[in-house]
This record gives structure tokens, sequence and C-alpha cells, in this order.
């Protein structure tokens, strides 16, 4: 039956151990006929074990980072924000949702009302236990009139929230909304205490699985294994040091030299070289992760779609793919749904080279005499650079002018992304249709990175949200990837796959792609041989 494998899976990926194992199955009225027994035994050697200080090289972060959940933008703090606090409810490698801070969640009939029931005893850093107030106060800091967070997309729909005791919160939407506990697995709506604000944040209180000892922004955490922590199965370390390394050269020297021991996005020229070398491992992921080069289309010429159906047919993608990502991704359609996803696509038609065409709508927008600045820096993804300057060549020969203004790489997510009308950008992406559009793509989100807004796609968005019926969804989320292909501001020439590399000194279970660095979990997942 389906519950028993879900909980021969979470066993054997250590997200419970054998006693409550037992204690489920037994509470089902099957223990009898189902044992840890039947668990291969590859899987039972694999029990993590505690200890150990585990050092991470990280890339993006910057001295504008902050701890402040509303304003995660970097791998590094995206981590950290992981290691000290969780979310109600957690991604598994499969893209499924499981229970984390809520034990469990259901809705009326029309999905419009959701309750999610909480756990008792959890506790924070600070010893306060969490409760309803804690949680409401939490996802109220994304929806406020002035927030900027980027999950505010996310819960646009909620009238209101309010809590059912102390250990229930029950949550009201305008329209029914199939898929919306997902949006509680974002790494932004993290469990905060009730009250937290300004500097406080920085002090990293929450209920994860490490505390938070020194926070150095763009530069180093380090964070303590929680003794008290609710989580069985997981985080095992007795430390973790997070190091902000944006150089990719100076990351392979670190974990060449054992300064670390994991870090993330590998320099893909020089991949096959990392494989050889002794005690080391390398990881392509294939997931959801993309790179665009989003255009503010607020702003003339960006205004005219034929200047972006022009930029868009001036890519040479499969090229990029080959020069830059070292075929490790595929090449992208101009929507931000992958291959991976549920309601992906398939038929669509994919977007080609084409210089011919290209000049034709660039000369129909009167711009051909016009050059683009293209804003770009390698804290944007590794090989952006190398990525603007191969488009500019390509886009000479549709006549068209682009100019490649190279970027600090520190504070680029600040300065430039949202800021400069064209530039070069990064997305992990996420697990559930509507959570990437709701973040990226709608009219008025936060980090809608080109201020897109048009009228079919925010209905669709609307509709195909509460629409229960399988394949009308998929219709409907089927179109939506055609109109953002066709209209949007957003180029999207690539997805890659996530290539990070590892001491062999650590080992972990099943992969995630939902984000980078399993899906920034490693530090509560992994543990040392």
């Amino acid at each position: 039956m389906q519950i028993v494998k879900t909980l021969e899976r979470m066993f054997t990926e250590g997200l419970i151990n054998r006693r409550e194992f037992m204690a489920r199955l037994s509470a089902l009225g099957i223990a009898a006929t189902v044992s840890p027994l039947l668990i291969p035994k590859k899987v039972k050697a694999a029990v993590p074990k505690k200890g150990g200080h585990f050092v991470m090289g990280a890339t993006g972060g910057s001295t504008t980072d902050s701890m402040d959940p509303t304003t995660l933008t970097s791998n590094m703090n995206q981590n950290v924000n992981w290691q000290i606090r969780n979310s109600l409810v957690e991604f598994d490698h499969n893209f499924n949702i499981i229970p984390e801070l809520a034990e469990s969640w259901g809705s009326t009939p029309d999905a419009k009302v959701w309750t999610f029931k909480l756990r008792k005893g959890v506790e924070f850093h600070n010893g306060k236990t969490m409760t309803a107030e804690d949680v409401i106060f939490s996802i109220n800091l994304h929806r406020g009139e002035d927030s900027k967070s980027g999950a505010k997309g996310y819960l646009k729909s909620i009238v209101d929230i309010k809590a059912d005791g102390k250990y229930e919160v029950v949550v009201t939407l305008d329209g029914g909304s199939a898929d919306f506990p997902a949006n509680f697995g974002d790494y932004h709506i993290t469990m905060c205490p009730a009250g937290t604000a300004g500097p406080e944040f920085e002090k990293g209180v929450g209920t994860g699985g490490y505390i938070l000892e020194a926070w150095e922004p763009g530069v180093r955490a380090l964070a303590k294994r929680n003794p008290n922590y609710w989580k069985e199965g997981r985080a095992h370390f007795d430390s973790i040091e997070t190091l902000s390394i944006v150089d990719t050269n100076a990351r392979t020297n670190a974990l060449k030299t054992g300064q670390i021991l994991f870090m993330d996005r590998v320099e893909l020229k020089t991949a096959h070289l990392l494989k050889r070398v002794k005690g080391i491992e390398v990881v392509p992921v294939t997931a959801t992760a993309h790179y665009t080069i989003p255009m503010l289309v607020n702003r003339a010429p960006y205004n005219d779609n034929n200047v972006r159906t022009a930029l868009k047919l001036a890519v040479d993608r499969e090229a990029l793919v080959k020069t830059i990502l070292r075929g490790f991704g595929e090449p992208g359609n101009d929507h931000p749904i992958a291959p991976v996803n549920k309601y992906y696509a398939k038929d669509l038609e994919q977007r080609k080279y084409d210089p011919d065409k290209a000049k034709f709508h660039m000369k129909k927008a009167g711009m051909l005499d016009h050059t683009f600045n293209l804003h770009a820096a390698d804290a944007a993804f590794a090989g952006a650079v190398d990525a603007a300057v191969l488009m500019k060549e390509q886009a000479k020969k549709a006549g068209i002018n682009i100019n490649v203004v190279r970027e600090p790489d520190d504070g680029y997510w600040s300065n430039v992304w949202i800021k400069k009308e064209w530039c070069m950008c990064y997305w992990g992406g996420r697990p559930i249709e509507d959570m990437m559009f709701s973040v990226a793509y709608s009219k008025g989100a936060p980090w809608n990175d080109t201020f897109w807004d048009n009228d079919r796609f925010n209905k669709l968005l609307v509709e195909a949200r509460a629409e229960l019926n399988e394949d009308k969804r998929r219709k409907m989320y089927y179109d939506m990837q055609e109109i953002c292909r066709n209209d949007s501001g957003t180029v999207v020439p690539m997805f890659n796959q996530m290539v990070f590399a590892n001491s062999d000194k650590v080992t972990h279970g099943p992969i995630s792609g939902h984000m980078a660095m399993d899906g920034m979990r490693n530090g509560e997942r992994w543990w040392f041989k």
C-alpha cells in the first residue's frame, strides 16, 4: 500500500528512525506484516553518523546579505537559512511535499480553506516553544504592503490567516488552490519567533538543526548543532562553517587542498579534470535550475515585443549549452518550466537561433541602430560573462549591437538585478508550476524581474491554481508556457544541471534537485562516513 512505501522511503532517507517507523506502522495496524528487515541491507548500512566539522564553499555571498527571510538572494544565505530554520513543509528529492513543522494539513472540498496542524513541543533556539502565533507572524512577514519578499507572490491569494488554538493555523484563500501547501516549502517562508524585527533577524533564531554562532555577510557563517533539535535523523554534523568563495578557481583549490569539503557550481570547463582528483566526487543533478536574461519591459525599447522577440531569436542556445555548460544541460525555450516538472509543455516548438528573423523583428521595431547594454558578472552564474560575450557575437549576424557591461560580483543582486535594463540571471527553479510563475512572472510580484504584465497569463494563473481537474490544469499550464515564450521579457537560453563537488569523506542519501546544494539542505541531510 502507498502509505507503507512512503514510510519505507522516509526511513531509508533518514527522515524517521527505526522506532518511529515501527510506531507509525503499529498505528496503522500493519506492524506484523511489514518490518525494516525488508529494507535492503545496503540502505540499512548507510545509517548517518553524528559528529565532525563540515566546511562549505558557496557562491553568491555578498556583503549586502541578510538573514531576514524576506531578503534571501544568494546561495550562501539561502543555505544558512535552512541550517538554522525550518518551514511548514519540505520537498523530498522527488519533489513531493512532506511534513516538517506542520504535522499534517487538509482543505475544504473547493481547496479554499486550508488547516495546518503544527508539531507540538518544538522549541526555538532561545527556548521559546513554537506556536501558531509564530507561524502566522512568519507568514505575514512576506504579505505586507511594503514587503519586497520573493515569496510575496505565492501568498497573494490569502484573505485571512488565523489560529485555531495554539497548534492549528487556518488559511482562507480568495479562490481554490490545489497546490497551496507547497508554497510553504519555499526557502523564504521559514519560521521565526513572533516579533522578530530588524537586527534581530541577524541572530538567526529558528527551530533548525543548527544554532547560528557567527554571521559575517558575504564572508562566513558558523553554526553548531542544536542539542534540542526536534527532527530525528537529521543535523548530523557537530558544526557547519559556510564560506563565501565567489571565485570558482579559489573554491576549487580550497576543495582540492581540504580547506573545504563541499563546493557548489563546479567550473564546467574543468569538471572532467576535477573528477580525476583522488578523494573528490563530482555530482551533476538534473532539476529545475535555469539561466535567464531578463529585460525590463517597463522601459523602452524593451516595451516593444518585436525587440524582445528579436533578442530571443538572436541567441544560439545549442552553442551556449555546448560552450558554457559543456553539455551539462539543455536548451531553454523562453519559459521557466523544466522538463522534470509535472506540466512541462513538451510539444511546444523549440525556439531556434534565427539571425534573419531576429533582424526582421528588430528592423520592424526600428532599433537596428540601437546598442543594447547587457550587464553581466559571474555572480549571476559561473560563465555568465563568457555567455554574454558569446551572445554579443551571435547577435552580430542579425545586425544587432550588444555592449557587454561587466559588473562587480559583490552587490550584483542588489545593484544590478531588477535595476539595470538587461542582465544575466540565475534561477534555481521551483518544483511546482504555480510557484515558479507566481514568484517571477505574475503581475506585481516583487521578483518579477522584468515587470512583465500579461492579462491573459495573469488570468490563467489564477484559474489554473483553482482547477482541480488534472487535464484542464495541464492545458492551462501549457498555454502559460507558450505565452511566456512569445511575449515575456525573459530570455531563457539554458536549463543547467547543478554540478557540485565534495570530499569523499562525506556522504548522503538521494540528492534533491529542488534547489542547489541538495535542495539547500545538505547541511542537515549529509554526514561524515
